[in-house]
């Protein structure tokens, strides 16, 4: 809930969320310029807009359109935010519990330090500046001061887009919890766990066969009776080789671990920037709605004060209605992308909450021929090839011993009763390689190492193919935001200065204003999106060009037929 205060002219409405209610600190007032107190009660509006559902904070985040701009102050467990690190808006104000919220829904509700109250409104009470009276701020101004205040750009910075967000969920948070949800880590830690055990497998030895034998059971007086011991030697160190196959497997699959690692990270990323960039969007567009609000405002005041005409309410209308359809679709994708964002992470019924971050300004040129040089020799899946054409190729050389044979060995001791004296009776058997000579798996073998010798032919080129995709992404986004940041943007503010000069010399109509100042708000979002393909291409490249976070795991653990076919000598 929320309470508003009157003041006396002389200090400043500050709205802070808490528990119980919302709570005020009162500062001097400094001479500010209107447009700066402007845009301090447009900041206090905002949170206003916040707790207009207020049960949103006890039943969780609704549809992200009712506060995917707002201030929340959010972690990878949403914390509230220290009353110190707080903006100068909110410093001075925290006496009461604050409320934080968790991403299960639950609300936490937890007492402040009072030691920190106490810092935070003795810095608030220093601190005069920004301040202005509630009266002025809400003075109605006659039409021409208003429109004069009008045309005034809504901002003529680039800093509210390129600077981080308020305090919420961050790339880093996100990339833990897809690390510790997302079903494929725990497929590929199982199947590198069968892996391991199969390699342990392979390498036992034949177990002894211990047991009792009579003989001449049916002539009294001659039967033998011996207690007997047999074991299979294996030989040509078949045990040591069928490990150092297995061991590759096992190599392979860590190396298929971590390449799905970097699958996750780069889908995250790639999710959390478009997430990120859509948020931005919506804050530009409901920048820019209060403008196209106060636009149709002050074009039916000069319709009827007989200083414009109806052409300008149509144009200023048709401008709202855009920007009102502009957020709606915003909103659509931020809800969308948060849907998928969620799902990458494992968690799909996590409730959407402002994101922290930032998109990039600015990128370094890189040399993509030396990029695809390291990128191939540190790719976990080019390793996790390597790893395959070693294990073909002791493959081969453990199906080249196999048709040596294996010794079993039978011991018996006992006693002929037709002689009263002991016995003992010593066997020692091998297969003769005649017919079978393994020649089959041989052959089998060869071909798998030629295989997989090809497998990483097509792995290094379907990574520079990739590349190249990433590649041409990264540089034309990038000479788009190193063009917009030098020029576009520059020459639309100046275009918009422009108008809005020649507006009160009386010298274009409010028409162009209007239409100068869509084309700076057009040319904003056109950066957001040429700062979000630059982010997204750079994520690629630093996830090895490696996407899938959720495609099907490959189960390349292998099994333990190489012990059956060390024991079965055929």
């Amino acid at each position: 809930m929320f309470r508003l205060y009157e003041t006396d002219g002389k200090h400043r409405l500050v709205y802070f969320f808490t528990e119980e209610n919302a709570v005020i600190a009162s500062q001097p007032t400094s001479n500010r310029s209107r447009q700066s107190r402007r845009r301090r009660l447009r900041a206090v509006l905002n949170m206003i807009l916040i707790t207009s559902s207020a049960a949103s904070f006890t039943t969780g985040c609704q549809s992200v359109g009712s506060h995917v701009a707002k201030v929340t102050p959010t972690s990878a467990q949403i914390n509230s935010t220290p009353a110190d690190e707080m903006p100068s808006l909110f410093q001075g104000v925290v006496d009461a519990p604050v409320m934080t919220v968790a991403f299960d829904d639950e609300v936490d509700v937890g007492a402040d330090e009072k030691k920190s109250s106490e810092k935070s409104a003795a810095k608030a009470r220093r601190e005069d500046d920004d301040a202005s009276s509630l009266a002025d701020i809400m003075a109605l101004d006659s039409p021409d001061q208003a429109v004069a205040d009008f045309v005034q750009p809504f901002s003529t910075s680039n800093d509210y887009y390129l600077s981080e967000q308020p305090a919420g969920l961050t790339l880093e948070a996100i990339e833990s919890i897809a690390l510790a949800n997302n079903p494929t880590i725990a497929e590929l830690v199982a199947t590198t766990q069968k892996a391991a055990g199969f390699k342990t497998q392979v390498g036992l030895r034949a177990n002894p066969t211990v047991g009792y034998q009579a003989t001449q059971l049916a002539d009294r007086g001659t039967d033998q009776h011996t207690v007997f011991i047999s074991q299979t030697i294996i030989t040509a160190d078949k045990l040591a080789l069928n490990r150092s196959v297995l061991n590759e497997a096992l190599r392979a699959q860590l190396m298929q671990l971590e390449a799905q690692k970097y699958r996750i990270a780069t889908d995250i990323r790639v999710a959390f920037y478009d997430a990120l960039a859509a948020q931005q969007r919506v804050n530009l567009i409901q920048e820019f709605q209060s403008v196209a609000d106060t636009g149709v405002e002050l074009a039916e005041q000069l319709k009827e004060a007989q200083e414009g005409s109806q052409l300008e309410v149509v144009q200023a209308k048709v401008q709202q209605n855009e920007i009102r359809l502009a957020l709606r679709q915003a909103q659509v994708q931020f809800d969308a992308t948060w849907r998928e964002l969620s799902a990458l992470a494992g968690n799909p019924d996590m409730t959407p909450v402002p994101l922290q971050g930032t998109l990039p300004s600015a990128e370094i040129n890189l040399d993509w021929p030396s990029v695809a040089s390291t990128m191939i020799a540190s790719s976990p899946e080019v390793r996790a090839a390597h790893a395959r054409i070693n294990q073909a190729r002791a493959n081969i050389s453990r199906q080249e011993v196999q048709p040596i044979p294996n010794l079993d060995v039978q011991f018996a001791a006992g006693v002929d009763n037709s002689t009263e004296n002991g016995l003992i009776n010593l066997q020692i058997g091998a297969p003769i390689p005649v017919f079978n000579k393994n020649q089959g798996n041989i052959c089998a073998a060869r071909a798998e190492y030629a295989r997989a010798s090809r497998e990483l032919d097509r792995i290094q080129n379907s990574i520079k193919a990739r590349l190249a995709a990433a590649s041409r992404a990264y540089d034309s986004s990038l000479v788009a935001v190193e063009q917009y940041t030098s020029d576009i943007l520059p020459n639309a503010e100046e275009g918009l200065k422009l108008a809005e000069l020649a507006y009160k010399a009386g010298e274009t109509s409010f028409v162009q204003v209007l239409i100068a100042r869509r084309t700076y708000f057009d040319t904003n979002l056109q950066f957001i999106v040429s700062q979000q393909q630059l982010a997204q291409a750079r994520a690629r490249v630093d996830g090895f060009v490696l996407t899938g976070a959720l495609d099907a795991v490959v189960d390349n653990s292998g099994d333990d037929s190489l012990r059956g076919l060390t024991l079965s000598q055929q």
